[in-house]
């Protein structure tokens, strides 16, 4: 007999381990979205210039902490973009001056502004494994960027060709691989048994490449990593909804104005925050799941990382459909909120610590 789901749910309050914000006028706009229902964030820093240093990465927090609400407890959580001038000195600074939490691998070219990312692997080896030696976590985006290479293929070459041989050379640094979008990736980090974890998006457990092709082009679902087949969203789903602890929330939610989006050569990314805990809630309930779901959001996360858990709680309640905007103004023009393509029911409650 199925076992029936709660009409209610509360869970301590939820982290977001791959985050973008922007800066300026965008800034300002999004991270009340974020902070109205998360309690930490892994803050992405492909800025233009992109934040490199220690002394960067403690000027843009502070710019993230000006833009949130009066009395928020949103908490940054850094990191610094990592290229082939990186100082593994001061990586290891900002990481115990608690300036910084991880480092984020670009491959050059790989998606937004990420032109000043890594061509090669091995010139980055001095900090990866000064990295190793602190525990300091790398953050992945994980495709090649070789143009012979299929853009369905990519997460998959560079797990082969790049991340595994990566990982035998410097065996103790912590990896999570971003975004994964693949049956391949799921399947890698369940085989392996310590240093290895992914995020999933709230975006890739709920469409498939048919979403952005299907019917006509639909801009506003064009992410990188791409979405894949329906067979692979599957995949994600039932790592999401196992409880597995190498698996946890990484929305990668990416603003950018719809002018941008629906250009000749549109932007990659999908802005989620607002939705996210609404939409997990469906894709869990939908799975029988809802009581994995804490896990997913609040405390797999944590656990790799090596912080404690939110004392705050969050309740999501089951009730009428939400009425959402289909977009929030921002300094910068109109960004459109992701669309799941159903009714959100779950209505989100904050709660203090």
């Amino acid at each position: 007999m199925t076992k029936p789901q709660p009409d209610s749910l509360t869970i301590r309050q939820p982290d977001d381990w791959h985050l973008h914000l922007r800066d300026g006028a965008m800034l300002a706009a999004v991270a009340p979205e974020t902070a109205r229902h998360f309690g930490r964030a892994i803050i992405m820093p492909n800025l233009v210039p992109p934040v490199v240093t220690g002394a960067e990465a403690a000027s843009y927090r502070e710019r993230i902490r000006a833009a949130l609400p009066p009395g928020s407890a949103f908490e940054p959580l850094m990191t610094l973009y990592l290229t082939e001038g990186t100082d593994p000195a001061d990586v290891a600074a900002a990481h115990t001056a608690g300036i910084a939490t991880a480092v984020k691998l670009y491959p050059a070219g790989a998606t937004t502004n990420s032109a000043s990312g890594v061509r090669d692997i091995e010139a980055v080896r001095p900090v990866l494994e000064r990295m190793a030696e602190i525990g300091m976590p790398l953050c992945v985006h994980g495709e090649v960027t070789d143009p012979s290479v299929d853009i369905f293929d990519r997460e998959a070459v560079f797990i082969d060709k790049v991340l595994k041989p990566l990982r035998k050379k410097v065996p103790d640094l912590k990896v999570v691989m971003e975004h994964i979008t693949t049956q391949t990736a799921v399947d890698y980090v369940r085989d392996q048994k310590k240093n290895l974890a992914a995020t999933i998006t709230t975006h890739h457990l709920v469409i498939n490449r048919n979403a952005i092709l299907a019917g006509g082009i639909r801009p506003h679902y064009y992410c990188l990593p791409v979405a894949k087949r329906e067979s692979h969203r599957l995949a994600l789903v039932e790592a999401a909804v196992s409880g597995d602890p190498r698996f946890f929330l990484g929305t990668d939610s990416a603003p950018h104005t719809d002018p941008m989006k629906l250009q000749p050569c549109g932007c990659a990314g999908i802005f989620s925050a607002p939705v996210t805990l609404s939409c997990l809630a469906e894709v869990f309930g939908a799975a029988l799941r809802l009581d994995k779901l804490e896990a997913f959001v609040s405390l797999n996360g944590p656990r790799f990382y090596g912080l404690p858990p939110n004392e705050a709680r969050v309740t999501l309640r089951r009730g009428a459909p939400l009425s959402l905007p289909e977009r929030i103004e921002t300094g910068e023009g109109p960004v459109t909120l992701f669309d799941p393509g159903f009714p959100l029911h779950w209505h989100v409650e904050t709660e203090a610590p």
